[in-house]
C-alpha cells in the first residue's frame, strides 16, 4: 500500500513527521518494511510515496495484496541476504510513472535494474507494463510471478532475455537465496 504521510497525518491529526517516525519505528521492530520508488532513468517516474508491506503477510485479507506482500517479503529477505553475503550492492524498489504504469518490484544490483517482478494471484496474462519497463530499463530478467500456480522445473535465471516470462512464485522464490 502506498504511504502518503500527509494523508495519514490529516486522518489521525498528527504531523507528517510524527507519522514518518512511527513508520520508521515499526520498520525497526521488523513489523514491516518500506519499498521506495526507483526512478533513475525512468521517464516521467513518480518519486515520492514509498509502499509499506507487513512482514506477516498472512494477516493481509485481500488475496491479491497478500500475494504481493508474500513475494515482497521474500524479495526483501533475498536482497538483505545477498548484501549480507557480500554478493553485491542490492536494493528493492518499485516502478510507477505518471501514466500509472506500475511494476510491483524491481531488484537493483549495483545501481542497475536486474530483476523486475509483477505479482499476480492467478492471472497469467502478461502485464504490458512489465515489457514496457524491461525495454526502457534494459533489465536482464522480468517475471510475472503467479502465486496460485504449481511449481515447475525451470531455472528462472538461466537465460537473461528481452522478454518477460510468467513463472510460478514457488519456482522463482525457491531460486532466490
Amino acid at each position: 500500500e502506498q504511504v502518503v504521510y500527509d494523508g495519514i497525518a490529516r486522518q489521525i491529526r498528527v504531523s507528517a513527521d510524527t507519522v514518518r517516525r512511527w513508520i520508521a519505528a515499526l520498520s525497526d521492530l521488523h513489523l514491516g518494511f518500506l519499498v521506495r520508488p526507483w526512478f533513475t532513468n525512468v521517464t516521467r517516474s513518480l518519486r515520492k510515496e514509498p509502499k509499506w508491506y507487513l512482514r506477516d503477510w498472512s494477516n493481509v485479507s485481500d488475496a491479491g495484496k497478500r500475494a504481493e506482500t508474500f513475494v515482497g517479503c521474500h524479495l526483501a529477505k533475498a536482497v538483505d541476504g545477498w548484501n549480507d553475503l557480500g554478493l553485491g550492492d542490492f536494493e528493492l524498489g518499485y516502478l510507477r510513472d505518471k501514466e500509472k504504469r506500475e511494476v510491483d518490484f524491481v531488484v537493483i544490483r549495483s545501481g542497475r535494474p536486474w530483476v523486475l517482478a509483477e505479482v499476480k494471484y492467478r492471472d497469467e496474462s502478461l502485464s504490458p507494463h512489465l515489457r514496457y519497463y524491461q525495454d526502457q530499463l534494459d533489465a536482464p530478467f522480468a517475471f510475472q510471478v503467479t502465486v496460485d500456480a504449481d511449481y515447475v522445473e525451470r531455472d528462472c535465471f538461466a537465460e537473461p532475455g528481452r522478454r518477460p516470462i510468467v513463472v510460478p512464485a514457488r519456482t522463482l522464490l525457491s531460486q532466490l537465496l
